[in-house]
């Protein structure tokens, strides 16, 4: 029996969803469902100051429980939290954060900035190869800084399919109760 390579099994596991579950079902996403509120409290992406870039909503401690979030609040916390984060910390992209990012304002940009992350990921994971897969996060990952980066690219896989599946259901949503 021939010893499995890691490596290309980890990213074909989001790879496989990306494609078949995730991606498409992105696919004329509309402004209006992007920022859609469907229950009152919701955070969202809000106009910046003085008509500055959009910022996200947030809280910390986070309130309890935690508001619902729009279309555009999750994808970006897929963007930025869970992958640009991740991409600069391991991957050289310029560090960034909830704070600093220039989210999209519209459905376009962000689905456009969702693809650049998601490549830049799966490119980065591609290049740790299965040795770069065993060695410790590192620092930057708190919880996962001691575990194998392969843990992390688990982690990271779940929130990826999590999140965007969460982004399919609220457009199931919108379409079903918003209709003319």
């Amino acid at each position: 029996m021939t010893e499995p390579t890691w490596n290309p099994l980890l990213r074909e596991q989001l790879t496989w969803h990306w494609t078949h579950q995730l991606r498409g079902r992105l696919e004329g996403l509309t402004d209006e469902e992007y920022l859609w509120e469907p229950a009152p409290g919701c955070w969202s992406l809000r106009p910046g100051a003085e008509g500055g870039p959009p910022a996200i909503d947030v809280a910390l401690p986070q309130p309890d429980p935690p508001p619902f979030t729009t279309i555009a609040w999750r994808l970006a916390h897929v963007i930025v939290g869970v992958l640009a984060v991740r991409n600069a910390g391991h991957f050289g992209r310029a560090p960034t954060d909830h704070g600093s990012f220039p989210y999209a304002p519209t459905a376009a940009g962000a689905l456009a900035q969702l693809d650049i992350e998601f490549a830049a990921w799966q490119a980065g994971v591609e290049s740790l190869g299965d040795s770069g897969l065993a060695r410790p996060a590192g620092p930057a990952e708190g919880p996962f800084a001691d575990v194998p980066m392969a843990t992390l690219v688990l982690h990271i896989n779940r929130e990826v399919i999590h999140h965007l599946a969460e982004v399919c259901l609220l457009r199931d949503l919108y379409r079903h109760t918003r209709r003319p």
